[in-house]
């Protein structure tokens, strides 16, 4: 489902004269459906800079990412916005959401897109705002009103409302409470018995060693700089 093949990335540093710096050479990862890959390396070693690649936010110097049948890497923006729509889902570390929209239509909002019933997208937000703990009373509140850890479960929520074919995670049960933290890990867990290829980094151990199929230590793949 998830295929990468030689995958180089760069940074310009245009307010330093312009200095390259390589940050990865030669990626290669395979995800299977049904399969979690964990990320592992050391701060700075591109995990991050990966899974962006993958969804889109970054541009690959070299090497491909094919995501389904689509080649991220040279694919034209309409192309990589229907990935996000209807294949490709990411949850990361921080709730980004238009202001005064509420919560049950945040999370509602991927199923809609691809053309869901109100009724029933919005019955898929409730169920899912319901396990993760977000009281009733918020639901039609606006989630950049809520604690951090609020939103942060809204944005879980949102992240697994549709059966995406892929997903990325970028640390989802990052500063949970035990409670929390076994739904999300549980709503990992079904998004793989359905089928969902899954990219995600843990630096919660637990939480990797329960849901990962086969860590990638992306160190492996950082340029050496010539001493």
């Amino acid at each position: 489902m998830i295929r990468i093949e030689n995958l180089s990335k760069s940074f310009t540093l245009h307010n330093q004269g312009g200095a390259v710096i390589p940050v990865m050479a030669g990626a290669h990862l395979t995800v299977e459906p049904g399969e979690c890959v964990a990320l592992t390396g050391n701060s700075g070693a591109g995990k991050s800079t990966l899974m962006r690649m993958i969804y889109g936010n970054y541009l690959a110097a070299a090497g491909s990412i094919r995501v389904g049948d689509l080649d991220v890497v040279t694919a034209e923006p309409r192309e990589i916005i229907a990935l996000r729509r209807e294949t490709l889902g990411y949850v990361s570390q921080f709730l980004r959401v238009v202001p005064r929209v509420p919560a049950l239509d945040v999370v509602a909002e991927p199923l809609l897109a691809i053309g869901t019933d109100r009724t029933a997208a919005q019955a898929r937000a409730r169920d899912l705002l319901a396990r993760l703990n977000i009281p009733e009373r918020l639901w039609s509140l606006s989630p950049t009103t809520f604690s951090g850890g609020e939103q942060q479960r809204v944005n879980i929520a949102r992240g697994f409302a549709h059966a995406y074919p892929a997903l990325l995670l970028d640390e989802p049960t990052a500063s949970l409470d035990a409670t929390n933290r076994e739904v999300v890990l549980s709503l990992i867990e079904e998004a793989k018995a359905r089928g969902a290829a899954i990219v995600g980094i843990f630096h919660d151990a637990e939480a990797r060693e329960r849901v990962a199929d086969r860590v990638i230590d992306v160190s492996a793949f950082t340029p050496r700089r010539a001493a």
